[in-house]
């Protein structure tokens, strides 16, 4: 992607935010669930983040103030424009079209055409008999009576070619929801440690482009169809709006909208993956399971010098505005083309409720990759090759 003014100015502002800290790439890139290479290339402005969380969780570890959290909102939506931009494909010329009356001329009015055949089920008009000895008024009259009731008629035996069109069915006014005490945010197109994830697609190798980094992921997905192979990671971000009222995460439900046989397509590893450590808050859901259910699991903090093992806490959790909350779900399955969504409960202030969280409207979608042909990509033939183990096993 080739660097503009709005790239650097954000890059400008990620590289400030990243010095301010002082922990390393790996250290700092654990915390925000990417890799160190990932957060390297946010640093450096060869690379800008597909959603605006991730820049805003950096603000957050780095105790950035509310305005400065603004200003890098509002860079980022330039850089991201940008970065739109270079990855679209250039506009098809379209010919331009002569002008000249021999090539172009002036479209002539229609031809009237026959006027529409009489409806046989249509009632009968009366005929208009002359009236005897009548005055020219009154038989002007008659007639114009005897073409009302004509009309009348035909209207009756057909009320769908009434004149005026049906009143709209009365709604009852409904009331205006109370807005949420906290916001949320998804990633659904993360890789384990920034850079390990397959993807199944239905495409030959010829026909499938090369590897994205991981912040491109999602374009590259959409524009092949790709659908999660194996495992997907979905990372919710969950922001209260004060800082003195506290939201109550109680629970996380994963609901199986449907399930089939995996699909029968072509497996592609974006790489051999990192090793990279598991991020706390993080939940596994087996999805070949009858209720499929999010059970917290361990996790690793690697921003010291050792790794530390962080160990699984359960909801209840507590937000506000300047301590967000931060789940991942891995969804794994092994047996089936799934789909899902999740309902995230809370309460604050007296008020419950329950969030759905899908993939922009829709929902998430796992399919098991067990025997289909795997693929790599190597660099240095500039292709797709079979993968050593030939096919995938899990």
């Amino acid at each position: 992607m080739p660097k503009d003014a709005a790239v650097e100015e954000f890059a400008g502002l990620v590289r400030s935010l990243k010095a301010r800290d002082g922990r390393s790439y790996e250290a700092l890139g654990r915390r925000l669930s990417v890799s160190a290479s990932t957060l390297h290339r946010y640093c450096s402005g060869a690379s800008v983040p597909e959603e605006f969380a991730v820049a805003d969780r950096l603000a957050l570890l780095c105790g950035a103030e509310e305005e400065e959290r603004r200003a890098l909102e509002a860079a980022w939506t330039e850089a991201d424009r940008a970065r739109r931009r270079a990855a679209s494909p250039a506009p098809t010329p379209v010919p331009a079209v002569s002008a000249t009356p021999e090539s172009n001329p002036e479209p002539s009015a229609p031809e009237p055409g026959p006027g529409p055949a009489p409806d046989p089920t249509a009632p009968e008009a009366p005929r208009a008999r002359p009236l005897r000895g009548a005055p020219a008024p009154l038989l002007v009259a008659a007639a114009v009576a005897l073409v009302m009731l004509a009309l009348a008629a035909a209207l009756l035996g057909h009320p769908s070619r009434t004149a005026s069109a049906p009143a709209p069915a009365s709604t009852a006014p409904g009331r205006t929801a109370a807005p949420l005490p906290f916001t949320w945010s998804i990633g659904s197109q993360l890789w384990e440690g920034g850079c390990g994830h397959t993807y199944l697609v239905d495409r030959a190798p010829r026909a499938v482009a090369p590897p994205p980094v991981a912040a491109d992921s999602g374009a590259w997905a959409g524009t092949h169809g790709a659908v999660h192979g194996g495992e997907a990671l979905v990372r919710i971000t969950v922001q209260g709006r004060s800082q003195s009222d506290a939201v109550v995460l109680h629970a996380l439900h994963v609901r199986l909208v449907d399930s089939a046989a995996p699909l029968p397509w072509n497996a592609y590893r974006m790489d051999n993956g990192c090793g990279g450590a598991v991020t706390p808050r993080h939940f596994a859901v087996d999805l070949d399971r009858p209720r499929p259910l999010a059970r917290p699991v361990d996790g690793l903090d690697a921003s010291g010098a050792e790794v530390r093992k962080i160990p699984a806490v359960s909801f209840p959790y507590k937000v506000t505005s300047s301590d967000p909350e931060e789940l991942l779900v891995s969804a794994r399955t092994a047996n089936c083309d799934c789909r899902w969504y999740l309902e995230l409960e809370w309460s604050a202030g007296g008020r419950t409720g329950t969030v759905r969280i899908t993939d922009g409207g829709k929902p998430f979608r796992t399919s098991g990759t067990r025997g289909r042909p795997t693929y790599v990509y190597d660099s240095a033939e500039g292709r797709w090759i079979t993968d050593s183990d030939s096919v995938q096993t899990g």
